[in-house]
């Protein structure tokens, strides 16, 4: 049940009703028409824009459109008040009936209140992490990992079919310096002193493993072979492990993807039709969208892959990137950006309707490359998002956290998670918008306080589920199962704060909708923030005012009510901690 549509629904008809026409004669558009919960809660229950979106085309002062709505809200039975404030902003107060449905609806539902299900689902794709696959995530990949997740999640909760995708870069400089710092572990592995890590070469223990595995499949065999030939074998071998580790690590943050899609898959040929890479490239020019040409060098730094002569470039400006891309050089061989366009017509073939990039702060030149690529190859057909993540800094009580030896010079996402747990490490990253800098302390995270936000959401779940053990000591004979609770009487719940906390669940189903159509997922987790407050301030009432504890000693009737509201506060909260990977503790210890 989402009552901003139900009311949004009431004023587009009261609307259509009056008959309103613009200077041409015609209806005016209500798509603009919202009902939303006004930023006061002092003002009202509901707040509508209508008179303000509509008084302009339709020539009328908004104040005096306010005032013919007004009239007409006033005769729906469930409206007890309206009010015009400044220009034209009608505010409304609802029977206390709205919130019991509320209530009832939520009961009903379960985990499921406020979910989507759609006719036609949009099929989405969301690509994150993506890291090298050159060693272990590393605190950099943590936020790009939670964040892609849990918009994954909340998409799908949303009503869309959601494939999680992570791009392995394995066709790069970067494998074969991988391959290359293996070798060196595989000859320490047989007994020789390697001495200190040439510069250059990925210096961690942690392809001391792969160096083993190397040994115990080949011997010595390759030690005497020309790089020409051990270098694929290292290499295969490198990649596969390296997966192995970042799945593991992965997968100690609650992080999986369905696919795993290879870079060298786009560059591999398929006999006489060439590869993903050529295929591409034959479908622009058949679009007529590259040219034989030269760019100019771009302002600032020029990179090293910039070239001052004629290459095949995509008309990328033509769709809204700020120039044209190089997908051949001069030398006939591709660029890193033809395996992107390759790699987003592959997502366009495999019927996508959205794709999703999450990216790390250091590709903001990114964002209209990949859209000018989905326009152009999709026909407009595939929205592209990009979403980027700032830097996350570690911090121990306020002082900077030092750099790991294991991996050699940065701290790994597994030695985060080992330490404070997935759940403070998950709520955290969405405990800011992705694109605000954060600073993630470990003593703080772990904190049992309000100001630790993870504790206070869960320890309000728990409360929850708290109250049903005490009010079975209260009541023996009583289960308090669903079914009791749906036959409560709602009609008790009438103290302000109850009905507060009625009001914040019937915007759960909003909420969803606002954050899936905006990717911004952060707006779950200040969601049940505000509801877990809510709740914990209605409890702490009861410990100063009796007659308002949710387990009323002897009144069977009122306890019921209560719990039922109890019931349905732990529901939303175990829905939105759900979407967000994190765990809903019966208890806290």
């Amino acid at each position: 049940m989402n009552i901003f549509a139900d009311f949004t629904q009431r004023v587009k008809n009261i609307l259509q009703d009056l008959d309103l026409k613009d200077a041409d004669g015609a209806s005016p558009d209500l798509d603009r028409v919202v009902v939303e919960a006004p930023r006061d809660p002092a003002h009202g229950d509901l707040a509508t824009n209508a008179a303000m979106v509509l008084a302009k085309p339709l020539g009328m002062k908004p104040r005096d459109l306010a005032e013919q709505l007004v009239s007409k809200l006033n005769e729906d039975p469930e409206i007890t008040e309206t009010t015009v404030a400044g220009p034209g902003f009608i505010n409304m107060r609802v029977a206390p009936a709205v919130w019991h449905r509320v209530l009832a609806s939520v009961l009903e539902t379960g985990t499921r209140f406020g979910a989507q299900a759609k006719d036609a689902p949009r099929k989405v794709n969301v690509e994150y992490v993506s890291a090298n696959p050159t060693g272990p995530m590393h605190v950099g990949h943590i936020r790009g990992a939670v964040v892609g997740d849990v918009l994954a999640n909340l998409l799908e909760f949303a009503g869309n079919e959601v494939v999680k995708e992570y791009y392995i870069n394995d066709a790069g400089s970067q494998i074969d310096t991988l391959a290359r710092s293996a070798f060196l572990r595989y000859r320490e592995a047989l007994g020789e002193d390697i001495g200190e890590i040439p510069a250059g070469l990925y210096p961690g223990d942690y392809l001391k493993p792969v160096g083993t595995l190397l040994k115990d499949e080949f011997g010595d065999s390759l030690k005497d072979k020309d790089e020409a030939e051990w270098l694929p074998l290292v290499k295969e071998r490198a990649i596969a492990a390296m997966l192995d580790l970042i799945r593991e690590d992965l997968a100690t943050l609650g992080v999986t993807h369905e696919v795993f899609y290879s870079e060298r898959t786009l560059h591999e040929r398929d006999g006489s039709n060439g590869s993903k890479i050529d295929h591409m490239l034959d479908t622009l020019w058949e679009k007529g969208l590259v040219y034989q040409g030269t760019l100019p060098p771009p302002k600032g730094q020029v990179p090293e892959d910039w070239e001052d002569r004629e290459q095949t470039l995509f008309k990328a400006s033509d769709f809204g990137d700020d120039t044209d891309r190089a997908l051949k050089k001069s030398d006939g061989s591709y660029t890193y950006f033809a395996a992107d366009v390759a790699y987003f017509q592959d997502k366009f073939e495999r019927g996508f309707d959205e794709t999703i990039y999450v990216l790390g702060a250091d590709h903001g030149g990114y964002a209209k490359r990949l859209q000018a690529v989905g326009k152009a190859v999709s026909d407009g057909k595939t929205d592209v998002i990009v979403r980027f993540c700032q830097l996350v800094k570690l911090m121990r009580d306020g002082e900077p956290v030092k750099m790991s030896k294991r991996s050699g010079d940065f701290i790994t996402l597994r030695e985060v998670v080992d330490e404070v747990g997935s759940d403070p490490v998950r709520f955290m990253m969405l405990f800011r918008k992705n694109d605000a800098p954060l600073d993630f302390d470990f003593k703080k995270v772990t904190e049992q306080a309000k100001e630790n936000p993870v504790f206070y959401v869960q320890y309000g779940h728990a409360r929850c589920r708290s109250a049903f053990r005490n009010a079975k000591d209260e009541f023996t004979s009583c289960g308090f199962d669903d079914g009791d609770l749906a036959g409560a009487d709602f009609a008790l719940l009438d103290d302000v704060g109850e009905l507060e906390l009625l009001a914040k669940m019937a915007e759960w189903p909003k909420l969803v909708n606002v954050a899936s159509d905006t990717h911004e997922p952060h707006r779950i987790a200040f969601y049940l923030y505000e509801l877990a407050s809510s709740l914990h301030s209605q409890w702490n009432k009861g410990n100063d005012l009796p007659h308002l504890r949710f387990i009323q000693a002897g009144n069977l009737k009122l306890t019921l009510a209560r719990l039922a509201l109890v019931r349905a506060v732990s529901l939303v909260l175990a829905s939105g901690l759900t979407i967000l990977g994190v765990n809903a503790p019966e208890e806290m210890r």
